[in-house]
């Protein structure tokens, strides 16, 4: 049992930055792959970036490419989500989630945070 909570939400203006955090109890957080995923209000679920256990993968939504840089302390348990040159577009809820693999696709993760609320003012 994984359990995960965003922070560092917030608002911000075109072209600011934020990062996020996503905190998980219990031991085995190291086992994990990680992801953050985005829904914006009246959208689907849609996924931001992943990471394996072991940080040598890491893949990207091609929307946030170049932008965004996912993170991870297997000491602290926690994954991040640094957020540079942010767009309106990028106003959602942000949540983190964990997978025995690594995966682009929500049904690949078994355990899920609350969110965290992103807004992007133009």
């Amino acid at each position: 049992q994984v359990q995960l909570v965003e922070s560092g939400g917030g608002l911000v203006q075109a072209g600011g930055s934020l990062r996020l955090s996503c905190a998980a109890s219990g031991r085995t957080f190291g086992s994990y792959a990680m992801g953050w995923f985005r829904q914006a209000p009246g959208k689907e679920r849609e996924f931001v970036a992943a990471i394996s256990w072991n940080t040598a993968i890491t893949v990207y939504a091609d929307s946030v490419k170049g932008r965004f840089t996912i993170s991870r302390d297997n000491a602290k348990n926690t994954v991040y989500l640094q957020m540079n040159s942010l767009k309106p577009e990028d106003t959602a809820v942000y949540y983190c989630a964990a997978s025995q693999s690594i995966a682009t696709i929500a049904p690949g993760y078994d355990y899920w945070g609350q969110g965290t609320q992103v807004t992007v003012s133009s």
